[in-house]
């Protein structure tokens, strides 16, 4: 009778963890980003100027807990055609899943329209956080995604090594995302 109790109290406690870390990890550190209108969706010019796109229906989300949680959806109010030629692109986008419940971004529909030549990739800004860039995908219809993604500066430097050669100087202890 005794081991039932305690198979019982082991099984019950781990249901009782698990579902804690489920919450924290899907729902409990993320924060509805409030858009200012101005500077929340912005492309970097071949220049490295960082310019401010029309948008409308600006939804994103964020979360201290880590750099690469942001995710946005939004619609540009400007025509998608023209944007290759003042804009750089970013040809490593990978864009990050969003928990379930941020529905209107969908990383595998974004990945597949990438990969296929549907969408475009721009960089949003460089080095947001260091080694880690916003990157903008925009599909033919006007539908834009962002996600803060790790660039390959950040990949050697989070991983330990040295900043290699054209990579901004790491800071005394970079944060690891």
């Amino acid at each position: 009778m005794t081991g039932k109790i305690l198979a019982a109290v082991i099984v019950i406690s781990a249901l009782l963890v698990g579902g804690g870390v489920y919450y924290a990890q899907v729902y409990a550190f993320y924060e509805d980003v409030v858009p200012n209108g101005v500077d929340d969706v912005v492309l970097t010019a071949p220049s490295g100027a960082v310019q401010p796109v029309a948008y409308s229906d600006f939804r994103a989300i964020d979360a201290d807990s880590s750099p690469i949680r942001y995710r946005a959806c939004f619609i540009l109010d400007e025509p998608v055609e023209g944007l290759g030629s003042r804009f750089q692109a970013y040809p490593a986008a990978d864009p990050l899943v969003a928990p379930g419940w941020f529905d209107c971004y969908d990383a595998e529909e974004i990945g597949a329209a990438l990969e296929s030549g549907r969408a475009k990739a721009y960089l949003s800004r460089s080095d947001l956080h260091y080694g880690i860039d916003r990157v903008i995908a925009v599909m033919p219809d006007g539908r834009g995604y962002a996600w803060n993604q790790i660039n390959a500066c950040g990949a050697v430097v989070f991983d330990g090594e040295p900043a290699p050669a054209g990579c901004p100087t790491p800071p005394e202890s970079p944060e690891r995302p």
